[in-house]
């Protein structure tokens, strides 16, 4: 039974390039003379030398290079620049430039069972490069299986919208994003990858609900205004009742219940009121 190798990074054994380079001149040139004074000699020094070509790279910035020796794993080459490695070496080239995609928009139910549709931005890079290349089949295809797995894991926790102030997709985007990106990285902690950022760009009912929940949106919204403006209008009857009896008018109870429901009628209605203006009996 075969153990899974788990490995990490570690600086490869290099030598500058250009250092190199000027041996294997002069290597060639020694080779050169060779054949003409022992071509016996001069032959396995120019064999040598071609051999020699392999080992030479050239690292751009933040690109590495994971080198393996007949399937050994060797080491790393992070710094940018003309090298020479172990030519018999194999050599895999990794980008440790910042990356961003788009997952797909996937279908999921939210935490109140409703069907929604969700997509997030997800912002990664390399961090480890041994990790990335020989712990993963492909890193690239993993990040993206990984991120849709923990966008539907998250999305399922939260319900779409709520008015009570606990924390739901709609209301609380920088929380959601922080518990997705945690979520994430969780998932990644063996393949080398850093999740530097994780964005909601997409977020909507689906669409054999979307006009039923619009409905249902918009009367929990006038509900929430209802109550608002009923509040208000109590505390503005109380005062004004409050100011009247602060400059010596008394009224009794009847009266103060008429008072408050013409108040209370003139502040919540939608409408228009027309005021009615009592002169009294005429008899």
């Amino acid at each position: 039974m075969e153990i899974f190798q788990n490995v990490e990074e570690k600086k490869a054994f290099r030598l500058n390039g250009f250092f190199m380079l000027l041996l294997h001149l002069l290597l060639f040139l020694i080779a050169t003379v060779c054949i003409v004074t022992n071509p016996i000699l001069g032959a396995p020094l120019f064999f040598l030398g071609f051999i020699f070509f392999a080992g030479y790279i050239v690292n751009q910035p933040n690109e590495a290079r994971v080198l393996t020796f007949f399937g050994k794993y060797t080491g790393v080459v992070r710094t940018a620049g003309f090298h020479w490695v172990n030519p018999f070496t194999s050599k895999k080239k990794a980008s440790l430039r910042v990356r961003n995609f788009d997952t797909n928009r996937i279908k999921v139910n939210d935490a109140d069972g409703n069907p929604i549709e969700i997509g997030a931005v997800v912002v990664w890079r390399v961090t480890d490069s041994a990790k990335a290349l020989l712990s993963v089949e492909n890193f690239e295809t993993f990040i993206g299986v990984q991120s849709e797995t923990a966008l539907r894991m998250m999305a399922s926790r939260y319900p779409y919208g709520n008015h009570e102030g606990a924390p739901s997709l709609q209301s609380h985007p920088e929380e959601i994003s922080q518990v997705l990106q945690e979520e994430l990285q969780d998932r990644l902690k063996d393949a080398g990858l850093e999740i530097i950022e994780t964005r909601i760009s997409h977020l909507a009912y689906a669409q054999e609900i979307a006009q039923a929940m619009l409905r249902r949106q918009q009367a929990q919204a006038v509900v929430a205004a209802r109550q608002q403006i009923v509040e208000g209008a109590v505390g503005m009857v109380e005062l004004a009742l409050e100011r009247l009896t602060a400059k010596g008018v008394n009224l009794d109870e009847e009266r103060k219940a008429a008072m408050a429901n013409n108040l209370m009628v003139a502040l919540v209605s939608e409408g228009q009121t027309t005021p009615v203006i009592n002169t009294g009996s005429l008899y």
